[in-house]
């Protein structure tokens, strides 16, 4: 086997673990309709992982129309969402459990 064989091998298994590391994570708690932060503000053009956590009583939706994502939790569940690229702009979410409370956004800048 030549060196070079052996190089190319490694970098082709370590691409998907860089490929992992550089997506950009943020936290957004949920509880009883209530998003913490009510903003999250992101780069435009890359992509992100918004970790979600269900800290209230009842269940929770994070859903957003114009991103075309929704995610129910139970109580006490932890889970996420990976969003595309955004062009810059303001993207707004809520809680179908709490449509009565006030909207959380994503700006995308």
């Amino acid at each position: 086997m030549s060196c070079r064989f052996i190089w190319l091998m490694l970098v082709g298994l370590s691409l998907p673990s860089i490929a992992k590391a550089e997506l950009l994570t943020y936290e957004l708690s949920m509880r009883d309709g209530q998003f913490t932060p009510p903003l999250l503000e992101v780069p435009a053009g890359q992509r992100f992982k918004i970790v979600l956590k269900n800290i209230g009583q009842g269940p929770a939706e994070f859903e957003s129309t114009p991103l075309r994502v929704e995610k129910v939790l139970s109580p006490g569940v932890t889970s996420f969402v990976v969003i595309h690229p955004l062009r810059p702009g303001r993207y707004p979410f809520f809680d179908e459990f709490n449509p009565q409370l006030p909207e959380g956004s994503i700006l995308a800048r």
